[in-house]
């Protein structure tokens, strides 16, 4: 535990905010956010809008035609990496057994667990960034224009251009992931610097697709540090930032848009008196964070985004609850970051998702490893869906939001009492897709031990 953190003792923090001691304590909390505004008070802290999503909407449907190409999973869909939108009543049943509270609404999981290509919500933000750079680079060299047929970025032409050019990411594993079967694909030299938490399945499946993995035995920030700095060092390398990147914050805000379609498609309403509660867990931000741009972007006030973590990993929380952001990481508070949930194992924060998004998140819960694996082993059994442990942290927080005090509270201040057998709630599926079946058979097996 550091001495000073941003400025203060852990002792003042302490004074100042009355929960701190249980985070330290690794409990589980359910924290509400006070900065949380009206979309009609403010400008968001971006400058980015919904122009720029559109924008990155048309981008996705410009390389439909290649991902169908090269991508037989994705020709179903048109080329278009969409996941479904589910109902899953008996796990709210599940859910409402295991924690004794009934939960008032309609409980959906969003299936981004499984989103062709990479099989994680990463399919969203990371391979939009590797697209984009492709265009880039093909519209500086003269070799393609927008009015294409983009599967011609397909012809080896295109993959010799790319050859010149490297991508570099640090990574936990799923954003490597995406990152490296995109890239590698293109036919960019891609290296993904991997922390000490990321699965040994996934640096394998990288590999056998043609990525150099780097291994670092310390953590995502150390990992995100040794790319950033390679990546430096050559004028042809583009690195990939999961904290600060704008390009992979607006891949992941077309989300919204898309959920809204679906909504819409299958009736479900959502407005002053349908209130929409969607769960994110939660690592650096830059995932969630796009999604809850997206969404508040989309949907107003009528969206409630809470995020997820792992008791051992609240860096978000802890960002947002100081609002030092990533000035402030979970071990200077002598929290050790050490999770199962290796997506989320994250000490710092994203400062530019929790400084943009800081009056859009409405709270941020935290969540036992041992409870993962219990859920995991729920939905399995109950749905016949299987997630990795990271993509059901989010499950609880319809739970919390009901049994806890601060829970009700944002009810009542937010007038949804009385509307919340209206309530759709949203549990995002992060990832899960391409879990090995061997690993997938520990992770339930785990479930009936915790």
């Amino acid at each position: 535990m550091t001495n000073n953190i941003a400025g203060k003792t852990v002792e003042e923090w302490k004074n100042e905010l009355p929960e701190l001691q249980k985070i330290i304590d690794t409990q589980e909390v359910f924290w509400v956010n006070p900065q949380l505004e009206s979309c009609n008070n403010r400008i968001i802290n971006t400058e980015l809008g919904i122009a720029d999503i559109e924008d990155a909407e048309q981008r996705l449907l410009r390389f439909a035609p290649y991902l169908a190409t090269v991508f037989p999973e994705t020709k179903e869909k048109n080329g278009i990496i969409e996941s479904e939108l589910v109902n899953i009543p008996k796990m709210l049943q599940k859910l409402s057994e295991m924690f004794n509270q009934e939960i008032a609404g309609t409980l959906y999981l969003k299936c981004d667990s499984h989103l062709p290509i990479s099989g994680s919500v990463k399919a969203r933000g990371g391979i939009y960034e590797i697209l984009k750079v492709a265009e880039d680079i093909a519209f500086k060299h003269g070799m393609l224009s927008i009015t294409d047929d983009y599967s011609i970025l397909a012809d080896e032409k295109f993959r010799t251009l790319f050859s010149n050019y490297s991508i570099v990411v640090g990574s936990t594993g799923n954003l490597g992931l995406s990152i490296g079967i995109m890239s590698a694909q293109l036919g960019f030299k891609v290296i993904v610097h991997m922390s000490t938490d990321a699965k040994q399945w996934k640096k394998d499946l990288l590999r056998q697709k043609g990525a150099i993995v780097v291994e670092h035995n310390s953590d995502y920030g150390k990992a995100v540090e040794a790319g950033r700095q390679q990546s430096q060092e050559d004028p042809n390398s583009h690195f990939v930032d999961d904290e600060n990147s704008a390009t992979l914050f607006l891949g992941y805000a077309v989300a919204a848009k898309r959920l809204q379609k679906q909504l819409n498609d299958m009736k479900i309403l959502v407005d002053q008196d349908h209130p929409l509660f969607v769960y994110l867990p939660c690592g650096v931000g830059g995932a969630p964070g796009g999604i809850t741009f997206g969404l508040r972007t989309v949907f107003g006030d009528n969206v409630h985004c809470f995020y997820a973590e792992p008791t051992h990993s609240p860096a978000m929380l802890l960002g947002l609850m100081t609002r030092k952001h990533s000035e402030v990481s979970a071990q200077e508070f002598g929290v050790d970051n050490i999770t199962a949930a290796d997506g989320l194992a994250v000490g710092r924060p994203s400062g530019f998702v929790g400084k943009a998004l800081e009056k859009d998140i409405s709270g941020v819960f935290t969540i036992q490893d041992e409870c993962l694996y219990r859920i995991l082993r729920k939905l399995a059994d109950s749905e016949g869906i299987f997630l990795e442990p990271s993509a059901v942290a989010g499950f609880i927080g319809p739970v919390q939001l009901y049994a806890s005090s601060f829970g009700q509270d944002y009810l009542k201040n937010n007038h949804l009492e009385k509307k919340m057998q209206n309530a759709t709630h949203i549990l995002w599926a992060t990832g899960g897709g391409m879990v090995p079946k061997d690993v997938m058979d520990d992770f339930y097996r785990k479930g009936a031990m915790s």
